[in-house]
């Protein structure tokens, strides 16, 4: 059951991300995600090489591979 909510949240934060890179705040804000969730949905991504992170002066961007 967990695993599906999971990767359902991970579906959420992929569209998020599909118009381009995004600090973490907001995909939260986006994907409308619980910070647990969203931690969540952003390790199965990637688990799997589906995302990228990039640090920048010590914020946090994610993008889509």
């Amino acid at each position: 059951m967990l695993n599906e909510k999971i990767g359902i949240n991970a579906g959420l934060v992929w569209s998020a991300l599909a118009e381009g890179e995004l600090n973490v705040k907001a995909v939260k804000k986006t994907s409308k995600l619980t910070e647990k969730d969203l931690n969540l949905a952003l390790g199965w991504l990637a688990r799997e090489g589906k995302i990228s992170f990039n640090e920048v002066e010590g914020e946090l961007f994610i993008a889509l591979v």
